[in-house]
This record gives structure tokens, sequence and C-alpha cells, in this order.
């Protein structure tokens, strides 16, 4: 009885606001002035009341108010909450980078993940940050996802690309080109498939997810004629992984796999570094992509975009990726229940669970 009631529970998502001088206040707001939504989860952002009275303004919003909260404990269903996470001024410099906004960022953000961690709330969605400014003797790491990955304490985390369509991870993330091939090992490969393999069951629901491995080289390294690393760490990476059970292929050429569709046939691929699937991930999805990190024992979401300074105050930011983050933070909450009751119990995998293979 305890863990049906449980899984009927609307989720608590923390917000973090983000970049102040963004358009993060207003993907936000034109999301949760969508009554409907609200609905589906108890919205909780880490804000500021005046920052966001002065976004709304600016951007002309009708019809919509922060419900103003003190903890996330005493957030309303049915309402947009904001916990006020400072009470001073802050300088609004719309479409600038500025060390103002960087500070209010990580404010936001340590908030937030603080209440994540103590089971205030039951996931996050990262507005976007700008990484620059946010960077101080307490962030040092290239985005969200190193910081979490710290925060939380997990071994192995993956930058995971979301749509309807696609779910491309990085092996690399966020380093420099030149950097890539030293880091391509046998031992990161494993781990990073691991991660995936494991996301897909827990956290999408399929049963025996089929994962496709993307070459380093052009032509996957034509068998050691355009590059090594191919023959000496990923294929076999790929071998080890199949021998643990993990549905894993590969290498493919980039090129050739996403110019003839071949993504549509595998639950989840690995890319070698960022722009090798990130390239492709947003030209096939930008408007409603979803940026979620796998491995750690919390969720995260983000929209899969920036600050967007050059559009920020004009009204012109369309809010279907941040929609879409909160939909998939939803969805992986319930995933998790649903995976946790069912490793408990085995009885309850039953022919739904099987068929989620299927699904995008």
């Amino acid at each position: 009885m305890e863990k049906e009631q449980a899984r009927k529970k609307v989720a608590r998502i923390g917000i973090s606001h983000g970049d102040v001088n963004g358009i993060s206040y207003e993907i936000i707001m034109k999301t949760l002035s969508d009554s409907r939504i609200l609905e589906f989860f108890v919205p909780v952002v880490y804000g500021s009341s005046k920052v966001a009275s002065y976004h709304k303004k600016l951007l002309n919003i009708q019809d919509f108010n922060f419900h103003v909260v003190r903890s996330a404990d005493q957030a309303v269903p049915g309402k947009a909450n904001l916990i006020n996470i400072f009470q001073d001024e802050v300088k609004i410099d719309m479409g600038q980078n500025t060390e103002t906004a960087g500070k209010a960022a990580l404010q936001s953000l340590v908030q937030a993940t603080d209440d994540l961690a103590n089971g205030h709330i039951d996931a996050l969605v990262t507005a976007p940050i700008n990484k620059q400014n946010i960077q101080s003797e307490d962030f040092t790491f290239p985005g969200h996802t190193e910081y979490l990955t710290k925060k939380f304490g997990a071994e192995e985390s993956l930058m995971l690309m979301v749509s309807n369509e696609i779910r491309i991870g990085v092996i690399t993330g966020h380093i420099p080109l030149r950097e890539v091939p030293a880091r391509i090992s046998h031992d990161i490969i494993l781990r990073k498939v691991r991660v995936l393999n494991n996301s897909l069951k827990k956290d999408f629901g399929i049963n025996k997810p089929k994962i496709a491995i993307l070459g380093l080289n052009p032509h996957a390294g034509d068998k050691g004629v355009i590059g090594v690393e191919e023959e000496e760490a990923v294929i076999p990476a790929i071998r080890q992984a199949f021998d643990e059970g993990i549905l894993a292929f590969g290498p493919y050429p980039a090129d050739g796999f996403f110019g003839s569709a071949s993504f549509n046939d595998f639950d989840g691929i690995l890319a070698m570094y960022h722009d090798q699937g990130l390239i492709p991930f947003k030209t096939l999805a930008f408007k409603s992509g979803v940026n979620y990190t796998a491995g750690l024992p919390v969720v995260r979401t983000s929209p899969a975009h920036g600050t967007a300074f050059d559009m920020a105050g004009k009204n012109v930011a369309a809010p279907d990726a941040f929609r879409e983050s909160v939909y998939l933070a939803i969805d992986i909450v319930k995933n998790r229940m649903m995976h946790e009751e069912i490793t408990q119990n085995p009885l309850l995998s039953g022919s739904q669970h099987d068929n989620h293979n299927d699904q995008d």
C-alpha cells in the first residue's frame, strides 16, 4: 500500500535559476504559466522573486505569479513555488556575462543540490549557466555534469543527450579536442558503456538495451589504416562489454551512422567526444533536447542549450527544451521507483517491461 501511494505521489521538482542575464527566467515562467503542467509535478524554483519580477515586467508576461515559500517542504501543489535564495538586490544586465550573475547562479545551484541530497526534492532541473562567470573557489568545473558527479560522490557519470528520437552519451565530455585521443582507453569506454546500460534499464525502463559505440577516427580507423584507437581500445572494450551481457555493437563510423539513420536501431549511443555526439543530436533535436546526467544517485536534467545571451530579454526564447527536461525528470523518478520495486520483487516484471525496449 505504501509503495502504491508513493508511485501516485506527484514529484517535487527543484529548478535552479541559472544565469539571471540569460533566458532562464523566460523559459521557466513560460513553462510554468501553463497550469496544465502543474498537474504532473510540484515545482520549486531556487531563485529570487525580485529577479523574477524584473523578467516578468521586461517580457510582459501576464497572468503569472510565483508562490513564495521558505523551504521546499512548504511547496504547494498546483502553484509555481519559489524560494528566495537571497534578499539582496541583484544587478541584471540582460545578455551580459557578469560576475554578479555567476554568483547568483552558483548560490541557486548549491541550495538546490543540498535540498536534493537531503531528499527535500525528488529531482533537479538546472537552467543554463555561463561556464565562465560561475567559476570560483567553490566551482572549478567545466559544467554541471562534473560538479554534480563530485557533489554526489558518483564513481562514474555520463552526459547523456536525450530526445524522443535519440539518446547520445559522450565518453570524454568537456575537454579540449587535442586531449581526446589520449583519453580514449579500454577502461573508460567500458566504464561509460556500463553507466549507459544501467541507466537505460533503470532510468528509461528498457529491459535489454541495444547500444551503438562510435569510432574515434574517420571510417572507424579502417582496421588501423587511419588510426589505432579502434583496434587497441574500442573493439576490445566492446567485446568485454558483450561478454558481460551488455548488447554493445560497433565501432561505427560516425558520418555513415547518422547519415543512414542507423541511430534509429539503437536505444543508446556512445560518441567518443563532445562534438561527435552533440552536432548530430542538436541537428535532430535542438528545440526539444535534454541533457541528463546518467550514473548519479539522484535525478538531474537540463535543457540542451545555453544561456542564449543574444536572445535574452526579447521574449523570443522557446521553452520546449526546458519543458521536456521537466517531463523527463518526472519520468525518470517514476521509472527508478518501478525499477526498485521490480528489483526487490522480480515477480512484478511482466510483459509491459519487456516491451519497453521498443519505445523511444
